[in-house]
Formats: structure tokens, sequence, C-alpha cells
């Protein structure tokens, strides 16, 4: 009996070692295996899912211009209509070279012309109204209702009391600003001296700070027209050069996505400057040497004893966009 027990538990300790020993094989064989495979292509270590809310954010990034880029008309982009200085008085005249198209903008009393700085404000406004074309939900009212702060955010101006003071300045300008053109005007639909704006005003309401902005009939009926607005890289804003910023808008309305030419004397009388010749030609220079306007290259030509500027739309602007693109669909 004992001799019987003793072959049974021999042969379950013979079946117990003989299956711990291949397991311990196997296992060893395993950590071999997982260690030579690390050495060949290693794991890499899962990063760790945050919540939305702790997502990291883009210091750079403003929400208004994500989806809804500032727009710029392009009839005034082709004609001066702004100063290109914050604090010009003399009035701007022009007349295109056939004589059909005619501008001349002078100042009320007591205020400077309406700058191409003041002109951020209607690119956000025109920006508001294309969203409603584009939606198709409505035709866009002359009168638009904007929060201060998301007005002050999207053309990239800071908050305090002195901004305060600037925008109201800058407002008041464009609705006293005096505009005569025959510009959609061969009729006289549009009555000789109107503005900008027809008015604006602070809203009623106590817990947020909104703006009331009327357009002029003019001006309205210009952005509400089909085609007439052109998208703005939000990077002009960051522009403190009058001279750079009515570079971009030149190269924007004519180079587009492809390539443009202009004489030095015909940007001159594109621009509307207040300056002599020699001095505008000397500033400008600089300027295109500087080659730093968004989205397009600027060169300057000599030929022939003649100067001109040659626009081009960047490749590093195009490489940005692709990147971009890129980004998001991670």
């Amino acid at each position: 009996m004992r001799k019987f027990l003793a072959t049974i538990l021999e042969k379950l300790t013979e079946k117990v070692r003989g299956k711990e020993t291949p397991v311990a094989i196997l296992v060893e064989n395993e950590e071999v295996i997982r260690e030579e495979h690390k050495e060949v292509e290693p794991i890499p270590p899962q990063p760790k899912k945050l919540s939305k809310d702790k997502l990291p954010k883009k210091k750079t990034e403003i929400a208004p211009y994500v989806s809804n880029p500032a727009r710029d008309l392009m009839e005034i982009m082709e004609v001066p209509f702004l100063a290109l200085s914050k604090n010009r008085k003399s009035p701007i005249l022009y007349e295109s070279s056939d004589g059909a198209r005619k501008v001349k903008v002078t100042r009320h009393t007591g205020h400077f012309l309406a700058s191409i700085y003041d002109w951020d404000v209607i690119l956000f406004v025109a920006s508001k109204m294309q969203k409603i074309l584009n939606d198709m939900s409505d035709i866009p009212p002359r009168s638009m209702v904007v929060p201060r702060h998301e007005l002050l955010k999207a053309i990239h101006r800071s908050n305090g009391k002195k901004t305060d003071a600037d925008l109201e300045k800058t407002l008041s300008r464009l609705q006293l600003t005096g505009i005569e053109t025959t510009i959609r005007n061969e009729d006289c639909k549009y009555k000789a001296g109107f503005g900008f704006l027809d008015s604006w005003r602070y809203t009623e309401r106590k817990e947020i700070k909104e703006i009331e902005i009327t357009l002029s009939q003019w001006l309205y009926d210009g952005v509400c027209a089909k085609g007439s607005l052109l998208k703005v890289n939000p990077s002009y804003f960051k522009l403190t050069s009058g001279l750079k910023r009515f570079l971009y808008r030149t190269a924007r309305k004519h180079a587009g996505k492809d390539s443009w030419e202009f004489s030095i004397k015909k940007l001159y009388e594109k621009s509307g400057s207040e300056q002599e010749f020699k001095k505008f030609k000397s500033d400008l220079k600089s300027a295109v040497l500087a080659n730093d306007i968004p989205e397009y290259s600027i060169e300057w030509i000599e030929k022939d004893g003649k100067q001109s500027v040659f626009f081009r739309r960047s490749t590093l602007h195009e490489l940005d966009i692709l990147a971009e693109e890129f980004e998001k669909k991670q």
C-alpha cells in the first residue's frame, strides 16, 4: 500500500514537474522574445488622454478668425478712400486716368480723416454680414449690434480705458469723414458727403457692453453685393505701418493667388499718400525690402531706369496653410 501510494506520488510529482518545467521555459522564452522585440521595435508609450477642459490652448488662436475671417471691400482696396496715417487733415483727391472714377474724401472739423487703422472696424462688421449671407439665413441688417469685447478681440486690440476712448474716436471718424464718389454713384443715387457709417451708439444693456453700428447705404450696398468681399489674413492686424497695410491690401486685391507688378508712380496714385513723391518712394522701398507682409512676397525691381514693385503669393504661406490643415486632421 505504501509502495502503491509512493508510486502514485512519484508519478504525480513527475507530471507536476513535467508541466512546470515547460511553463518555466515558455515564460523564460517569452521574456527573451519580448526583450528581443523591444530592442528591434520598441513599443511607444501611450499618451495620457486629457479631458477637453484640460487640453492645452493655443496662445495665438483668436476664435473669430477661425470660423469667421475678416473681410475687405474690393472697391475700397482699389482706390484711395483711407488715410495711411492716423492724423491726416488734408483731403484725399483721386481721379482715374480715364476720368470714370472720382473720389473725394474730407474730414469733419475737429476730426482727422478716417484711416486705414479705423477701417479695422468695417472689416469686422463686413465679416459678420458675410456670415449671414453665407448661411443664407436672412438678409443682413444695415445696423449690427456687436459685443465690444468681441470686436476688440477680432481686430487685435487690448482692453482698457484708453482703448474705449480710441474706439469711440475711430467710430466718430468713420461716421464724420465725408465721401463724394462716382463709384456706384454715376446717377447720384447717394447724396454727396455720406460717410462710412450713418451712426453708432452703445446699447442700454448693463451686463455687457454692446455697440450698435449702422453702415451708410452706399457702404452697405457694397458689402452685400455678390463677390464684393475678400478674406483678410489675421496677421494683417499686426501690421503697425500704414504703408505696409496698403501694400498688403494692394497685393490681396490684384495678385490674389498669383502675382502682379505695379510701377512706383501707380502705387503712389493708388495710395492717396499726402507725402511728396520722393519721400513716398524712399519709404516704399524700405517697406518692400523688409518683405514682411502676410501671404505675399514683395520685390523691388529696377530695370531700364524704372522702378516697380512685384507682388507674388508666398510659397511659405501656402506651406503654412497645408500645415494647419494637416494639424486639424490629426
